[in-house]
């Protein structure tokens, strides 16, 4: 869960950096940062450095979900078994009379 947190809170920032680029490449955008000196020239090598910035963020943040896929789907097995002692306990001190079935 810590990690969804993480990639929410990194989609949230891109959009906000978005929001304020204007076009790629094209020299300094809204918020006043010039991005370095290819850029805040434009034209091709401008555009030519945004796209690839933009790659780099498109890749890592596609790492990141698969990343946070894969630790999802090994919670799973450990929240069955949290749920599978939980029923144990229930059932013991109800006297075994627990009326909900875990398996699943």
């Amino acid at each position: 869960m810590n990690c969804l947190r993480i990639v929410r809170a990194n989609m949230a920032r891109q959009v906000r950096l978005m929001s304020q680029l204007g076009d790629l490449g094209c020299g300094a955008g809204k918020g006043g940062g010039g991005g370095g000196p290819i850029r805040a020239a434009g034209g091709a090598f401008g555009r030519l450095e945004a796209a690839r910035e933009e790659e780099f963020y498109h890749r890592k943040q596609n790492q990141q979900l698969k990343e946070l896929k894969a630790e999802m789907k090994n919670e799973i097995p450990f929240h069955r078994e949290e749920i599978r002692r939980h029923q144990e306990a229930i059932d013991i001190h109800t006297g075994g009379h627990s009326k909900t079935n875990t398996e699943g």
